[in-house]
């Protein structure tokens, strides 16, 4: 009879893997050595645990990834979840890390005048339309999106759209492209996630990796 086919967990790239690594540490999940080489390669890595591999991706795709079942398991920030909004996506546990705000932002010149109460149409640059729209929408405003992947802050300045919908921790990047914060739409957190699926069929052993993450977040808290 045949090994069950190992759990696939979807880890991000970028600033967020400096905390998410000391907590995947702490639920007794141990990287190999290759994982932590800048220079590699390779994007799925084993694990101390036979069950389980490891993928690094970008942080929009652990969204994709776990939805459509090419990963049981990953790390997402709530932004994400909340864009991608599937159904197959099951986000039991806030890991309590990556911690930012979303909000809208406009220029300096706009807001002595300005009164968010009162809108009833605006034009918005963001990475998160869908997040956007049904935020607005829940106003009664209409919100016309333009899609960026990067340098939101910019838009403003270069007159493609004069509000931004965006993640915020500092706020220093805002402040050097003359924008404000004028309202904030959700406080921001990294969350386990879980293929729905993937959790009916291995319940066991998903069960135990959210238990273990768990612990491990109960352990920094307590």
């Amino acid at each position: 009879m045949s090994a069950p086919k190992k759990l696939v967990f979807a880890l991000p790239k970028g600033r967020i893997l400096e905390e998410v690594v000391p907590l995947v540490e702490r639920a007794g999940i141990q990287p190999e050595a290759a994982f932590f080489d800048e220079d590699a390669r390779q994007l799925r890595f084993t694990t101390n645990r036979p069950d389980l591999d490891i993928i690094r991706v970008r942080s929009f795709d652990i969204a994709t990834m776990i939805a459509y079942g090419a990963a049981d398991l990953g790390i997402a920030g709530a932004d994400v979840l909340m864009e991608f909004d599937h159904r197959e996506i099951y986000a039991p546990l806030d890991l309590g890390i990556g911690a930012c705000r979303m909000m809208v932002a406009e220029p300096l010149d706009l807001v002595a005048n300005d009164n968010p109460n009162r809108w009833s149409h605006i034009n918005v640059a963001t990475k998160y339309p869908e997040i956007t729209r049904r935020h607005f929408a829940a106003r009664g405003v209409h919100a016309e999106c333009i899609k960026l992947n990067g340098a939101i802050e910019i838009a403003p300045a270069l007159g493609l759209y004069d509000r931004i919908v965006d993640l915020v921790s500092t706020g220093g990047t805002l402040k050097a492209n003359g924008l404000v914060e004028v309202e904030t739409i959700a406080h921001i957190t990294s969350r386990l996630a879980v293929n729905r699926t993937a959790l009916k069929t291995r319940p066991k052993e998903i069960g135990a990796y959210v238990e273990k993450f768990r612990e491990a977040v109960d352990a920094v808290t307590a």
